[in-house]
Order: structure tokens, then sequence, then C-alpha cells
């Protein structure tokens, strides 16, 4: 009679392990992750004040040649923290963020014949969750290959979601916004102006995807520190609405090679009934490691120009030769014209005395080097040495020159995709720089990646870009990279990785059909999640015909639009885009770029909601300056700013520059009006903006 007590109390504690849930709360109590055992598989819930954003979700790995890795987990060790602390980044949208969350370690261990021991951690802050799995050293796992990731984010309807379709080669699309039933269907339609793109047929999205439901809960899924792992793509399926990992795989289908002792990157869920909560969030951040630099005077925000724009303007070329221009030539490498070389001494030196006078600490110099003539749309790997000038481009004599000004050449470095090539000539390229006194670099990934058959996301690219930024740190080189995979807070860590783009950049206008009107009230919800992006707005001249009397090519904005994307698109290294006789041309629109600052002590999201608005306040780093920024989508309306933020009893001046009465984005995209006011933190003002329009404000304290 006792054994079969004993053994009925040890069959109910067994189940009651296997069915128990453990519960963790964010610090305010408004977010609740519940985690559990199901049939000896861990999934997770996710509830936001008393609502569930996240249905049962699954979690877990299939582990290459070890079918029974996972098999029937059991909890062993359970164990619950809380962190909240400040911290003080290198430079930012704010002085000091606060990292605060509670977090559950979940230790598992399966039931094969030799035991395997996974370890799941939870995070779970006021603005969302983030979760990783780490894989402790143990007798039974060394090294792995991942086949698959299981982790699924099983949302409970066709909620509506901004996105860009799966794709392990480019992010380059412009942004859909639909239902998670219409993804497949919507996918079929790509855009066939980027260069190199691998799609991923059916209902694939890529993340940071932004998300909302019919009852006003805003969701961003995405994930933090992306190191030595590929990165994450989403599948939908279209009728349960449950999105699953996709990992881009390496050359023979295989997804990641790990080694134990190994954590992933984390996952991350954002949540919030107030979209503008989501913008100010700083989780993904907080994710990631501190600095591991301990110098970070070089790291200096700034803002630059360049000989980049007339390329894609068909102005001047890349090549020596003269026909790699953007404008003039094709996906398939053939031109339609010659035209001068850009990145000549005297042009270079123009551009210098231009940054010299108003104020910009750089100045971008593309098309420099030999090797541009043979590599567009080939697929070649010894093309460039990033060491050698074209014979009209005096390397050395311009950084001098540049010094001499207060300006720093920065580097341009386009790999063309040939990643060997580059890694075997990065210390020899950054030794030159150290030599000629250039402290930053744009680094470029147009093509297809060699080693063949690798993608821009799989793991070995991953581990190279980190590779590169990791050793411009050692030779204090600031970076900003160009086709990279998308960015997941690494900044923090490595501060001196400044920006990326990583996206439908600006260029897009020139020679495709452009970016639509609501592309900038999408990228902070989506891309610029992950990190800052090096967008290059500052546009004056918004029409191609302008230069090309029959061209039908536009920018899809205002001129005030233009301006308000110094702030509303967040970057510490901002391009003053346009050519500089542009900004001679409208001085007083001009002084708005000259004024604002790219790094910030505090910053205030007032009005968001995506696809449609944004409006942004800023406080420049070390004064009591001010920018505010507000974007409208294809739609005119009207803002009202609260000034509140402002310091109580002091008196603002501000200079307003917004949009004319009769301005539009495709009307009269030029038009603009600018006033002067003063104010204080009881004003309430109201703005018109235009279709496709915007405004920028300045506010400096009144002596």
């Amino acid at each position: 009679m006792k054994k079969t007590l004993l053994f009925v109390c040890a069959f109910f504690l067994i189940l009651m392990v296997h069915a128990q849930t453990i519960q963790v709360n964010s610090p305010d109590g408004k977010i609740v992750l519940n985690v559990q055992l199901v049939q000896g598989k861990p999934v997770y819930t996710l509830a936001y004040k008393g609502k569930t954003v996240i249905e049962e979700s699954t979690l877990g790995f299939k582990i290459k040649d070890m079918p029974d890795f996972g098999n029937a987990f059991t909890i062993s060790n359970s164990e619950k923290s809380t962190v909240n602390e400040n911290w003080n980044p290198a430079w930012g949208e704010v002085k000091t963020i606060t990292n605060n969350y509670n977090q559950l370690s979940l230790t598992l261990t399966d039931n094969a014949t030799k035991p395997h021991t996974l370890r799941i951690v939870f995070r779970v802050f006021n603005e969302g969750l983030g979760f990783r799995y780490e894989f402790p050293e143990q007798a039974n796992l060394n090294h792995i290959i991942v086949e698959d990731e299981l982790t699924s984010f099983n949302l409970t309807a066709d909620h509506k979601i901004w996105w860009i379709p799966g794709d392990f080669d480019t992010n380059e699309y412009a942004y859909y916004t639909s239902k998670i039933s219409e993804v497949a269907k919507m996918a079929q339609k790509r855009d066939g102006n980027i260069f190199t793109a691998t799609p991923i047929e059916g209902a694939f999205v890529q993340t940071p995807l932004m998300i909302k439901s019919a009852d006003g809960i805003y969701m961003n899924i995405h994930e933090a520190a992306l190191i030595n792992y590929p990165c994450m793509d989403l599948k939908f399926d279209e009728t349960t609405f449950n999105a699953s990992s996709t990992l881009a795989p390496d050359a023979i289908g295989n997804k990641a090679y790990l080694r134990a002792p190994f954590h992933t990157p984390w996952r991350t869920i954002n949540v919030s009934d107030d979209a503008r909560t989501i913008l100010a969030s700083k989780m993904i951040l907080n994710l990631n490691e501190p600095s591991k630099i301990d110098n970070t005077d070089y790291i200096k925000p700034m803002k630059y120009v360049g000989i980049w724009l007339e390329m894609h303007l068909g102005i001047s070329t890349w090549d020596y030769s003269g026909s790699q221009s953007a404008s003039d030539s094709g996906g398939d490498g053939k031109t339609t014209k010659k035209t001068k070389h850009g990145a000549t001494t005297e042009n270079t030196k123009k551009y210098i005395d231009f940054a010299a006078a108003n104020g910009f600490g750089g100045v971008l110099v593309e098309g420099w080097n030999t090797g541009w003539e043979d590599w567009f749309g080939k697929w070649k790997e010894d093309v460039f040495d990033f060491v050698t000038p074209y014979p009209d481009y005096d390397v050395k004599g311009l950084n001098q020159y540049a010094r001499s000004k207060g300006v720093s050449i920065i580097t341009h470095h386009e790999t063309s995709g040939s990643v060997t090539n580059y890694e075997r000539y990065m210390d020899t390229a950054y030794r030159q720089m150290n030599a000629y006194g250039s402290v930053a670099l744009k680094s470029g990934y147009v093509g297809k990646i060699i080693p063949r058959g690798e993608y821009h996301d799989g793991q070995w690219m991953v581990n190279h870009y980190n590779r590169a930024i990791s050793k411009a740190a050692d030779y204090h080189i600031m970076v900003v990279a160009h086709e990279p995979v998308r960015p997941t807070g690494i900044h923090r860590t490595y501060p001196n990785f400044m920006a990326a783009e990583a996206a439908r950049g600006q260029e897009f206008n020139f020679w495709s059909e452009g970016n639509p009107p609501e592309h900038e009230t999408i990228l902070p919800f989506t891309r610029i999640m992950g990190g800052p992006m090096d967008y290059t707005p500052g546009i004056f001249k918004i029409k191609k015909s302008h230069y090309i009397p029959d061209a039908k090519e536009q920018v899809h904005t205002t001129l005030c639009k233009q301006l308000a994307l110094y702030v509303t698109l967040y970057s510490p290294v901002q391009m003053v885009t346009d050519l500089p006789e542009n900004y001679l041309a409208k001085q007083d629109a001009f002084q708005f770029i000259k004024d604002v600052a790219t790094d910030w002590d505090d910053t205030k999201i007032l009005l968001a909601e995506p696809g449609d608005y944004i409006a942004t306040a800023r406080k420049a780093k070390g004064t009591s300056n001010w920018f505010i920024g507000g974007i409208t989508d294809e739609n005119a309306r009207e803002m009202t700013i609260d000034f509140s933020f402002l310091e109580k009893g002091k008196k603002y001046e501000i200079t307003i520059y917004k949009d004319a009465p009769n301005a539009s984005w495709d009307g009269n995209p030029e038009a603009y009006v600018i006033e002067k006011q003063t104010v204080t933190s009881k004003t309430k003002l109201k703005i018109k903006l235009a279709s496709g329009g915007g405004f920028a404000i300045s506010a400096f304290p009144k002596k």
C-alpha cells in the first residue's frame, strides 16, 4: 500500500513539474510573461494590461545529427532576479539610459540517452520582452550545427503590419502595409531596381516587424546583440497568424555552427498601447553588452557632405574612365553615356571648403580608388585594394588639406561583395587611414557575396561585419556601413559603429520609382528600432528634372520634410546630401541644417502613428537648445506641438521652417515659409503639414 501511495505521489509530482507555469512580470506590472513545458516542450505566452498579445508559442532547436536533442525536457533549475541600473552611452538620443527588468533563467534537461542541457533566459522590461538561448559547457554537447531554430511568435489575430519581404541579401524594399493574411500575395510584387536580392517565396517578412492590433496594441518583433549567428526572418502562417523564426543559411544549407558555451542573440518583442513608447524604447540597446571600447574620445558625431549625390544624378561617375554613374548604369552594368570622374583633387577641395565654411565635420569621397571600371554586375573576387588612388586624386594631400580646415576625409571602402578580398586588405587600408588622418569610414557591400553562396545575412557575414567594426576600433576609426545586415543595438558594445544603411535609402528616389511619402514615417518603427540609419537627408532640389529636363524621378517629400528628417530619423552622423550650390541658393532654409545637432541629452516623442506621422523633439548635447521635427505621409494634416518639454520659466526664440500653403510633395515641393516667435513651456502651437510634408523648429533660450 505504501509503495502504491509513493508511486501515485511521485506520478502527480512529475505531472505538476511538467505543467508548472512560471510567471514573470515587468517592473511596472503591465506585461506578464508565462513560461511552461507542454509535453516536454518549452512554450511561452505574453500579456499586456490583461490582454494576451502572444498566444502559446514554441521555443527550442533542431540540431543536425542529434535527433534526440530536446526530447521531453524537464525543468532542472529556475532562477529569478531583478536589475535596475543607469548607464551613459558615448553618444545617443538621451544622456542616461535606465536598464530595468525582471529576469527568469530556466535550465532545461532532456531525456536523451546522454542528456543535454539548454538554458533560456527571459528579461521582462516595461517596454517588452527579450529572451535568448544559452548552451552551457557540458559533457554531451560541444560542437553543434543548427538545423533550425524553433522560436515562434503566435499572434492573436490578423493584425495590421508594416513589413518588407523576406530576403537574405537585401533590406532595400519599400514597405508594405497590410494584414498578415495578405503577405504572400503582396510579396509577389518586388522592386526590380534592387541590385542584389534573394527573395524568399511565400509569407516571409523581415524584422524589425511593426504590428498593430484592432484594439490599439502596438508590437515590434526584432532581435538584439546579433553576434556569431545568422539574421532572423519570420515565416507567417496566414491562417493561424503564427510567425516562426527563419534563419539565413550558409552555402550548404546549414544555419549556424556553434561551440558550447554559447548564447544566441536576444529575440525581442516591444509592446505598448502608445506608439510613442515603441519609438522611445531602449530595450534593444539594454540587451547588448556594455562598450568594449575604453577610450571613446575619437568617436565624434558629425554632419558631413560628400561626393556621392552627383553620381546618382549622373553629373559625375565613380570610375576614372567615366562610365559608372548610378543614373547611367543599369543592373546589367551597361552604360548610356560617358561623363567626368567625380573624386578629383579639385572637386574634393571644393567640398572640403564648403564643409569648413559651414561647420561640418566630414567629407565623404566615393570613387577615389582604382577598380571601379570592372566590377559592377560581375561576381569578381579581386576588384579593389582600398589603398591605391586614381591619378587625379591626391589622397595624402587632400587629407592634409582637410585637417588644416578642421575637417576629416571619410574614406570609402566599397567591397563589391567580395568580402574575402576585403578581409585580406583591411589592416593595410586602416593603417593608411591612420597615416593620413582619416578618422571615419563608409563601407559598402553591393553585390553577391564572396565566399560564393554566402548571404549578406548569414552567420559568416555577421561575423565579418562585427570583425570589421572591432578591427576599426583598434585603429580608432568610426564606421558607417551600407548594405550590411540590419543593426541590432551592437553600437552599445562598439560605439565606433555610428550608423548603417540596411534599408531603402534616399538614393532610390533618383533612379527608380522612389520612396513613397509614408516611407520616412515607417522607418523609425522598423529599421531604426535596431540602430541609427544613414538615410542621407537634406535634399533641396526635389525633382531630377532640374538636372535632366525630361526626367520623371523625384524625392517624394517637400523641402521642409527634408529638414525635419534630421530630427525624426536618428543618426549621430547625418549627411548634408545635396550639392553645395543648391544650399547656397536657399541660405535661409539651409540655416536649420547648419544649426541642428547630431548628439543629444534628451529626446521626446511628441506624436506618432506608424505609416502616418511622427513629431520628435531633441535637446542638443550640453546645451539648452531644442530641435523639433514633424513629418507626415501622403496626407496633409495639422499637428499641435506642446512645448511643455521646455524648461519652465524660460522664454525661447523659435524659428519655424514649414510648408507653404500651396506646397505638396508632388506639385510644389520646394515652397516653404520661415517664421519666428517667442514660446514658453506653456505654449501650444498648431502647424499645417502639406501632403508629403513636414516642419522643423529650432528653439534657443532668449538671453
